[in-house]
């Protein structure tokens, strides 16, 4: 059992390098009046693959080296739902070789504290044979910035 000092904890916003604004859904919310658990996935996949293609590390259309994630976790703390706006924080906690551990807070907008935090792992590799390569120039780049 877990003993209360070891329970993960909310997160600063102030630990976040950058920032997404999320708008909810009515189909996010489930039987219980709260944003499912599955979306919360669903956001870090947004803030971290937006965030790339803005910055130009990605190409989903003709980029060769891709991230499959390997890992994902998520802590919940507070409950969201829809109407509302989410706006998901995101810094690099880990830059490797070849695979990157992003994480990601979930904030109600202007909240101080996380209503949700947790990591995406992506081993970068090669489109076609799946096997890891060492990050482009361009991401390790655009990551840094991040971490």
């Amino acid at each position: 059992m877990l003993k209360t000092s070891d329970r993960p904890q909310p997160v600063s916003r102030q630990d976040f390098r950058v920032f997404r604004e999320i708008s909810t859904r009515w189909i996010d919310n489930d039987a219980y009046g709260h944003i499912n658990n599955v979306i919360y996935y669903s956001w870090f996949d947004t803030a971290v693959n937006a965030y790339l293609i803005e910055q130009g590390a990605l190409d989903i259309e003709s980029s060769q080296t891709i991230g499959l994630v390997v890992e994902t976790h998520c802590n919940y703390f507070a409950p969201l739902s829809f109407p509302q706006t989410v706006e998901a924080g995101l810094r690099v906690a880990q830059l490797g070789a070849s695979s990157v551990r992003y994480e990601i807070g979930l904030f109600a907008k202007g909240a101080p504290l996380t209503a949700a935090s947790g990591h995406f792992i992506h081993v970068y590799v090669d489109k076609q044979s799946r096997r890891p390569v060492p990050l482009p120039l361009n991401l390790k780049t655009v990551l840094e910035k991040l971490a």
